[in-house]
């Protein structure tokens, strides 16, 4: 399992999350990658950037953001993926 800083917390977190399973206190949590400014701002402020995803499309576009900490899912499945495999083929 491969995990990323959670912002300026100290601790890193899985780079995909089940909901409900990792403690997201003080993460601005998005439902997309589209405020690029907000992702912008809340990383160089030291707050984790979390974006629920739905698709693997979702968690792939989310996860080539450096600054974004973890996607967030609610289907199992989408923990399994191989983002390597996804991005370089």
């Amino acid at each position: 399992m491969r995990e990323r800083w959670f912002g300026a917390s100290g601790r890193k977190v899985p780079e995909i999350v089940l909901e409900g399973t990792v403690n997201l206190e003080g993460a601005l949590v998005l439902d997309d990658v589209s405020d690029v400014r907000a992702i912008h701002d809340a990383h160089h402020a030291g707050t984790p950037v979390v974006v629920r995803c739905a698709t693997a499309e979702e968690v792939h576009a989310a996860l080539s953001l450096g600054p974004v900490a973890c996607a967030l899912v609610r289907d199992e499945a989408l923990l399994s993926l191989d983002l390597a495999e996804m991005t370089y083929g």
